[in-house]
Formats: structure tokens, C-alpha cells, sequence
């Protein structure tokens, strides 16, 4: 097994080797019409900030994952924690969550009230967060820490993981083998950002991971809410299933014959961009299904389905119009966006949401491994 030296060493190579490269792969434009609405946005997250780094929901309450979420939502915007105009936003927000790095590698504080029953939240999204930072740090101490905590966040995310193959709220043990599906996603994807920085990701975790996002697929193709204690949660949630189809993605299988069926589901309960329908948590839901219908781009549905109609056919071109003209639309003169439901009045918040849709309305820029086609 590599020292720690030994990997680092090597992570300063590859990310030399990535400095020499393009910055973005496949980017596109943002069209003209939405610039005014992301610049607004991302001064209000800027404003939002707190001196020592973070975000937070309503009361307080979703400190990390709202601190990772507004970081990501920067990062997609081209800034760096070496350049650009949010550079010192990024940077803040990555000192105030190293901080919060416990020993053993949960990414927040569980005896803190605001995070105590569900602080694997914050710990997947702050994982994905320090690991879209990791090959932009030039200073060796800080890089090292930042590897070494990542590593260590990992590693605790297996450690966390049910013995079915998912993560609820809270570890396994803490939580009596408890998991769902939006937890699972959520650390699927951080572990996804993590080997992408080549920090060491038990492969047991992602393999385990992707059968129980099999397991949880119901006979319509959508993703059900919960395995634990065998009840299911219910039928399959279309939030849920467009989260896994990311999943799918980050697994590889970008023509699977269950990738394609979550995505049939999606397009039946979601419906075409456009149609008006509304689903509960709305900005969760299309955070993950932006990234998907950006990853079939303009062409590659039809080549999932060679027999689509025309007017089944689902592109970017199509999704982006609709949703991001009902974003513009909706956005708040300080330049946030507030969710359609109860839940995110009272306890995400508006920095949650803004962020979300900052995020979507960037993946064009094609900043982050993670989001790139």
C-alpha cells in the first residue's frame, strides 16, 4: 500500500498534468438572456456568506450541506480557491468545513442540534465539495490536509454504509441499519468527486451502492424511498430516480438497461420540460435531473431509444429553455429562489435553493469533473 507521501506525490503529478489541460471539457455557451439571472444569484450567495465561512438554512439549521452546496455552486461558476472574482468565498467556505473534520472522518458535528439527526447529509455533500477543491490547493501543507481529510471522509462513509448497501440519516450503527435513497445519493456522488481527485474510495462502498440502488427499483422503474426494515418506502419516487440515474452515470452505465428504465420513469411522472407539472421538493428533483438530460445532451437519447418519437425525445436544448425561463422568471430582486414547499420554507431555505439553481444553470460551463458529460 502507498504512503501517504507516496499519494501525494502522485496527486501533485496528475494535477500538474491537469493544469496543462483544457479548464473545460465540451463547454458550451450559456445562452446570453440567463447571465444576468446567474450573476444575481451568485451575489446573493456571496451576501448570504458569513464571516467565518458558512451558510446556513432557516434557524440555523442544514449548516454543512448548505456550506458545501453554495461552495459547488462557485466552483461551477469558474472561480477557484486560486482565481477568480469568489475565489475568497471559495476559500472560506473550505477553511470552515475543515474545521469541522472529525478524527475518525465525519465531515460536521453530530452533538450539534442542527445536524444530530441527520448529519450524513452534510458529510456527502461536503465530502463532494473538498473534493472538487483538492487539485486546486498549490500550498503542499494545506493539499496534504486536504487529501488526508478526504481520505479519511471516505473511508467513514463505508464505515456508515448499511448492510443492505445504502446510508440513511444517520451511520448505520447510529441509526439501526436505517437507509434512503436521497442519503444514498448523496454520498454516492461524493464518493464519485473523491476518486475523481484520486483520494483512495473503498470499492466495496460504490459496489454495494449500486445494488441497492438496483434493489430499490420498483417493477414501473422507479427508485423506491427506503429498503430498511424491508417495508420499501412506498412506490418509486421520481426525485429519487432521477438522483440514481446521476448515480448510474457515475458508475459507468450510461446505456444500462435499468438506466434507461429510470429514465422512462422520470419522463413519465416528471413529463416534458415545459408541461407545467409541478412535484413536491422541486429543486431537489431537477438539481439531479439537470445533470442527467446534460449528460444525454442533444443526441444521445435517441441513441437510448432509437425508436422515440420526436416528440418524446429529451434534449438539453428542450429542458434547459423551459426550466431555466421559469427560473428567470421566479427569482426573488435580491437574486434568490425560494422552494414551492413547506419544507424548504421552514428549514432549507433560500441559500439551499439558489443554490441548486445556480448549479443547473452552470453545468454548460463545464467546470467540474462531476458535472461534465
Amino acid at each position: 500500500m502507498q504512503s501517504l507521501s507516496q499519494r501525494l506525490i502522485l496527486a501533485a503529478g496528475l494535477a500538474l498534468v491537469l493544469l496543462a489541460l483544457p479548464s473545460r471539457v465540451r463547454a458550451d455557451e450559456i445562452p446570453k438572456e440567463y447571465h444576468s439571472t446567474i450573476k444575481k444569484g451568485l451575489e446573493y450567495l456571496a451576501k448570504s456568506q458569513y464571516k467565518d465561512g458558512h451558510w446556513e438554512g432557516v434557524n440555523g439549521q442544514y449548516i454543512i450541506p448548505s456550506t458545501a452546496l453554495a461552495g459547488m455552486a462557485f466552483l461551477c461558476e469558474g472561480s477557484t480557491m486560486r482565481e477568480g472574482k469568489y475565489r475568497d468565498n471559495i476559500r472560506r467556505a473550505v477553511t470552515y468545513l475543515m474545521d469541522r473534520v472529525q478524527p475518525y472522518g465525519l465531515i460536521g458535528n453530530p452533538a450539534h442540534p442542527a445536524e444530530s439527526g441527520r448529519y450524513m447529509y452534510g458529510h456527502g455533500f461536503g465530502l463532494l465539495f473538498l473534493s472538487c477543491v483538492v487539485g486546486e490547493e498549490e500550498n503542499a501543507t494545506r493539499r496534504a490536509k486536504l487529501v488526508a481529510a478526504c481520505e479519511k471522509a471516505a473511508k467513514y462513509t463505508h464505515d456508515a454504509q448499511t448492510s443492505r448497501g445504502g446510508w440513511g440519516y444517520v451511520s448505520a450503527k447510529d441509526g439501526s441499519n436505517f437507509d434512503e435513497g436521497s442519503v444514498t445519493i448523496t454520498q454516492v456522488q461524493g464518493l464519485r468527486a473523491a476518486r475523481n481527485a484520486g483520494v483512495i474510495v473503498p470499492n466495496a462502498a460504490i459496489k454495494n451502492a449500486q445494488k441497492y440502488l438496483q434493489d430499490s427499483t420498483d417493477t414501473h422503474g422507479g427508485v423506491m424511498y427506503s429498503l430498511a426494515y424491508g417495508g420499501g418506502g412506498g412506490g418509486g419516487r421520481p426525485a429519487l430516480t432521477a438522483a440514481a440515474i446521476t448515480c448510474g452515470f457515475s458508475f459507468g452505465e450510461y446505456k444500462s438497461d435499468l438506466v434507461k428504465k429510470w429514465i422512462k420513469f422520470c419522463q413519465l411522472r416528471l413529463g416534458m420540460p415545459g408541461d407545467g407539472r409541478r412535484v413536491g421538493h422541486d429543486e431537489y428533483t431537477h438539481y439531479y435531473y439537470a445533470q442527467v438530460v446534460y449528460v444525454l445532451g442533444d443526441d444521445r437519447y435517441k441513441k437510448l431509444f432509437p425508436d422515440a418519437r420526436s416528440d418524446e425525445m429529451l434534449t438539453w436544448k428542450k429542458y434547459r429553455k423551459a426550466v431555466f425561463d421559469e427560473f428567470k422568471r421566479s427569482q426573488s430582486n435580491d437574486g434568490s429562489w425560494s422552494g414551492n414547499d413547506n419544507w424548504t420554507a421552514r428549514s432549507v431555505g433560500a441559500v439551499y435553493v439558489t443554490a441548486c439553481f445556480l448549479t443547473m444553470m452552470q453545468l454548460d460551463k463545464a467546470a467540474l469533473p462531476i458535472y461534465q458529460r
